[in-house]
Formats: C-alpha cells, structure tokens, sequence
C-alpha cells in the first residue's frame, strides 16, 4: 500500500476531530436546551414581556460561560499534559535504561514477544525516546492535543447558534404560539443536533438522536413545570 494510500485512510478516522467535536456538541445542545428551557419557563410563568430580553440574555451569558469554561477545563488539561511531559524528560535523563525497559514491557503487555519489544524500544529510543514514551506510556497523541482556544471558539458559536433556534419562537404572534413554537423549533434543532454529531462522530444516527431529543425535551418539561407553578403562586 502506498504512502499517500495509508495517510487517506488515517484522514478518515474520526479521532483528529476530538480537539473540537465534543465543545462543539455540547455547545450547540447546551445552547439549544438551556435557552428553550429558559424562554419555556419564563412563558411558562406569564412573563411574557420579558421572553425575548430572556432569551438574548441566555444566549449571550451561556456563549460565555460555555467559552470560559471550556478554555479553563482544556487548557487544564494542556498543564497536565506538560507536567507529564516534563516529567518524562526527568526520567530519560536519569534512568534511560529503566525507561527502556518500561517501553519493552509496555510493547511485551501488547503481544510482541520479549526479544521483538526490545529490539522495537531500541528502534524508538534511537528516532525520539521522548517522543515514544509521551504515544505510548501515556497516550499523548498530536492529533487529539487539547486545543483550548479551538474548543472555547467552537463551544461559544455552537451555543450561540443552538440558542438561536429556540429563540426564534419568541416572534410568534401570540403568548400560547410563542409557547409551543419554542417547543417546536428546539425539537427541530434537538432532531439535527442529533443527526450532525452522529455523522460527525462516525456512528449511528437513531441511538445519539434519540438521547439528546429525550434529554432536551426532559430538561423543557421540567422548567416549564416550575414557571407554572410560579406562575400559580404568583412569583
């Protein structure tokens, strides 16, 4: 098989998209349950004057906080990764034949024979020992690096354009059109959310559907229960 033939066949693998396809999701369910639930409670409890400021706030405050919290939780991530990254070259530098013989007993557990691990950990301390050590004592990979300012970009604009579907609802023309097409429009974005992760992700359609349309619904049914009953109590 040629060379060019094995990297196309890499390129098809779905892991290089792990450093934004999960903010990514998250980002735009997250927009599109956590804004739909918001409007449905706040219709929910008679506030309707206020739908609209509701809603813009929610979009606005979640795209931040989706963008803040992604960039500190990857980028803590990256600290991890460099502190093991130094540690490594500690190690190296104090026990190279101790850390030959972890990466020999790392290939051996795979299912290579003693002599053949030995002769392939000698091959990979002779091209990069760091570079070995880092893939394969503690699976830290190039194409699925954590990427914190890619993540909190794509979480922020997945949320923002999850938000605005629900959002749209708030136009309708009266109080209980306004109500029902929030519903509707979020099942619609929930129905796609689904379907473009699952194809992003390489996997099966109906399973990821169902479970974000089943999450999303739950978490709209709850809030508009607590506007109703607020809306009963007079709150």
């Amino acid at each position: 098989m040629a060379l060019e033939d094995v990297h196309e066949r890499n390129q098809q693998h779905r892991t290089h998209r792990a450093g934004w396809l999960r903010a990514a999701v998250l980002g735009a369910n997250d927009g599109l349950v956590s804004t739909a639930s918001l409007m449905v409670g706040v219709a929910a409890a008679g506030k309707t004057d206020f739908l609209v400021t509701a809603g813009i706030a929610g979009i606005t405050a979640g795209a931040m906080s989706m963008a803040v919290g992604e960039y500190v939780s990857v980028r803590s991530q990256n600290d991890v990764e460099a502190s093991d990254r130094l540690l490594e070259i500690e190690h190296l530098a104090a026990d190279p034949e101790g850390e030959l013989q972890e990466l020999q007993h790392i290939y051996i557990e795979r299912g290579l024979t003693p002599a053949l691990a030995l002769q392939v950990a000698l091959e990979m301390h002779r091209k990069d020992p760091l570079e070995a050590h880092l893939r394969d004592e503690l699976g830290q990979h190039l194409h699925t690096k954590a990427r914190p300012i890619q993540a909190a970009v794509a979480s922020a604009i997945a949320f923002t354009t999850g938000g605005l579907i629900p959002f749209a609802g708030a136009f309708a023309p009266t109080v209980g059109a306004q109500f029902w097409s929030i519903v509707l429009f979020t099942l619609g974005g929930l129905l796609i959310t689904g379907i473009v992760s699952a194809r992003l992700a390489g996997s099966r359609i109906l399973s990821p559907t169902l479970r974000v349309m089943l999450g999303g619904s739950l978490g709209m049914l709850i809030t508009a229960g607590i506007g109703k009953i607020a809306n009963i109590s007079g709150l």
